[in-house]
């Protein structure tokens, strides 16, 4: 197995233990916080594929192309606009931000397999996080992607146990 093969399993592997965290739950439950914080499961579905979708714009069309699709912004802004990934809508269900997130993985999948180039790169957005001038490559655009997926996987066990007690990955 290469290398762009490699980066698509790991991210899917981090991919199914967010999803596994939300495995028999109904809209209503996934819609619930459990802990101070604004999060839900929902919320972190909705979230990851929003992220996910923005950076796969970025491999293909730099900092500008970040901006489309799902109204939000190039990094990790602020605000309500940004705040509202985090929940359920009214109307949105569990089911449909599943497939939504499975669209945008078939998507990020095929886009990793059909790159000429890992190395190739852009300039990243401004924003304080990122350092001015920096460059990401298609191949650091998936690590991150890896990592933020892993992250709230973990986000989204915690929650799940503070709303019934199922463990998914303990």
């Amino acid at each position: 197995m290469g290398e762009r093969e490699d980066l698509v399993e790991t991210l899917d592997k981090h991919r199914g233990l967010l999803r596994r965290t939300v495995r028999d739950l109904t809209d209503e439950q996934a819609a619930r916080r459990t802990t101070a914080s604004e999060l839900c499961l929902g919320g972190l579905i909705k979230h990851v594929a929003a992220v996910e979708a923005r950076w796969a714009r970025f491999i293909t069309g730099g900092a500008e192309a970040m901006r489309g699709g799902d109204g939000g912004s190039g990094g990790d802004s602020g605000g309500e606009g940004w705040a509202a990934q985090f929940r359920m809508a009214d109307g949105e269900t569990l089911a449909g931000l599943l497939a939504g997130y499975e669209a945008v993985a078939r998507g990020t999948d095929e886009l990793v397999r059909s790159l000429p180039d890992l190395d190739h790169g852009h300039p990243l957005p401004p924003a304080p996080w990122f350092e001015p001038g920096a460059s990401w490559s298609a191949r650091r655009v998936l690590l991150h992607l890896i990592a933020e997926t892993a992250q709230h996987a973990g986000h989204a066990d915690i929650i799940r146990e503070a709303l019934d007690g199922a463990k998914s990955m303990g």
